[in-house]
Order: structure tokens, then C-alpha cells, then sequence
């Protein structure tokens, strides 16, 4: 049996603690195959778990792109507004580049918010970096064109001023977030473009932010409403504050959750270049 210093300075001779190393020393060690790097606010060997956080996030974003991507088809929107159906009476009055730029918006966002999740499956990264490079690119693309879409249907919010602020506000913030995420990952900085990802996903997931909030706020109204209210007003009541609120809490919780992977936090200011000594 090899003394400890001669097992130190033999490369291929580590062995774990009450294990009886297995090289050869023709054959090169190598790691184990479920062995990975620890990544920020990992340590090393932890076992996997079940994150029922991300599994609704992104069973949520699914079910929400698909109401997207289903509800506006099949009709023209003068023929939804009669039918109440979700945003059509807001846009069917408008002027044709408004409303395309409606359509626009949620055909893109709806891709955003079927592809964003996948992105955050650690498994995938790692089994499969092509495929997510590419469906990156694709939630890029959507991220660009929706929020470009959404700074310009913001104009025509239903609750005006209100509306354009929160909503115009929202679109501004997530093109800045994805275009951050995109050069991170050009420079070759990962744990700084995983730090944007989150930030732009957070965005991103507004859409069902915003329903959900609707949803509390009328049913907040209603008991002080009345047996005769409008459900009308209830929604615009409620309709207004969630030009806010859809995004806000959800820009909170993505700085709680970079934080706590240790991830690199925001800088209102670029950090200072250190000049190698000559």
C-alpha cells in the first residue's frame, strides 16, 4: 500500500475516503460521470430535488402562451369585441398598424413564453448546449419583437396614460434585459447571462402576472360591490394598477433569486478595468 505522500504524487492514485483506488497506471484517470462543476450557489455533490417553483412557472407560461396563440385566431377582432374576448375591444378600433402590432405582440410573446423555461432545465444545458443556443436565439427574437410591439400597442392601452407608462415601461425593460443577457453570452460571461436570463424571464412572465392579478383584484371588489355592479368596471378598476403590478413584484423576485445562486448583481455603473502592474 502506497504511503500518503506517494499517493499525493501519483496523478492518477486519489481515491475517496474508505475506497481503495481502482487506476491503472496505464489508463488515465478520468471523472465520474455524474460528476459536474458546482455552478454559483452550488455545492459540489448536493443531490438533485424536485423545484416545484420552476415546474409551475413553466407548466403556467405553456398554458398562457397557448391562450395567446389561440384566442385571436379564427376571427377578425371587430367579431372577438363582440364577444368580449380578452383585449379585442381595446384594439378593434384601431388603426391597422396598430392593431398588426397587436398581433405581432402576441405571437411573439406567446413563442418567448413557450421557449424561456426550457432554458433554465440544467439537464438540457448540459445534454444538449446546440439545442439551447438555439432555442435562445428564438426567445431572443421573440423577446425583441414583442417588446418592440408592446412599447407600441402601449400607446393605445385602454387605460391611458396609466397604461402607457406601466406598459411602455415593461416593453423598455425587457428589450434592455434580453440585449444585457445576449452580449453577456457573446463575452463568454455565463453566470452574468444566467443573471439576465432570470431578469428577463421575470419580465417576460408579466403575461401571466397581469391575469393573475386581475383575477384578485376584481375578486377583492366584489364583495363591497354590490349584487347590481358592472363586471366592466370591476375590470378596469382592477386593470389599471396591473400595468405595475404585472412586472414590479416579479423584477423583485428574479433580483431575490440571482442573489441567492450568488450570481452577479446589478450595477448602475461599469466596474473599473485593473491595470496590470508593469
Amino acid at each position: 500500500m502506497p504511503t500518503p505522500s506517494e499517493a499525493a504524487a501519483s496523478p492518477g492514485a486519489t481515491a475517496a475516503p474508505g475506497r481503495t483506488s481502482t487506476s491503472r497506471p496505464d489508463r488515465p484517470s478520468r471523472p465520474a460521470d455524474h460528476a459536474r462543476p458546482a455552478g454559483p450557489g452550488r455545492p459540489t455533490g448536493h443531490p438533485r430535488r424536485f423545484r416545484p417553483g420552476l415546474v409551475w412557472v413553466a407548466l403556467s407560461s405553456i398554458a398562457m402562451a397557448a391562450i395567446l396563440l389561440t384566442s385571436y385566431t379564427g376571427a377578425t377582432l371587430d367579431e372577438l369585441a363582440q364577444d368580449d374576448t380578452g383585449l379585442a375591444s381595446t384594439f378593434a378600433d384601431r388603426p391597422p398598424a396598430i392593431q398588426l402590432a397587436f398581433y405581432l405582440h402576441i405571437a411573439f410573446a406567446g413563442i418567448a413564453l413557450l421557449v424561456g423555461p426550457l432554458q433554465f432545465v440544467s439537464r438540457w444545458r448540459r445534454r444538449a448546449p446546440r439545442l439551447h443556443r438555439v432555442l435562445g436565439r428564438v426567445y431572443l427574437v421573440g423577446v425583441g419583437v414583442g417588446a418592440l410591439t408592446g412599447l407600441v400597442i402601449s400607446t393605445a392601452s385602454s387605460v391611458a396614460f396609466l397604461g402607457f407608462f406601466g406598459f411602455g415601461t415593461l416593453a423598455v425593460l425587457w428589450a434592455w434585459t434580453g440585449w444585457k443577457a445576449y452580449r453577456a453570452i457573446r463575452a463568454g460571461r455565463v453566470a452574468e447571462h444566467q443573471a439576465w436570463m432570470i431578469r428577463c424571464f421575470a419580465l417576460t412572465y408579466a403575461a401571466v402576472t397581469l391575469r393573475l392579478w386581475v383575477g384578485v383584484l376584481v375578486a377583492v371588489q366584489t364583495p363591497f360591490a354590490g349584487p347590481d355592479a358592472d363586471p366592466g368596471v370591476l375590470f378596469e378598476t382592477a386593470y389599471a394598477p396591473v400595468a405595475f403590478l404585472c412586472w414590479l413584484p416579479n423584477v423583485v423576485i428574479a433580483e431575490w433569486l440571482i442573489a441567492r445562486r450568488n450570481l452577479p448583481g446589478l450595477r448602475m455603473t461599469p466596474p473599473v478595468a485593473v491595470r496590470a502592474a508593469a
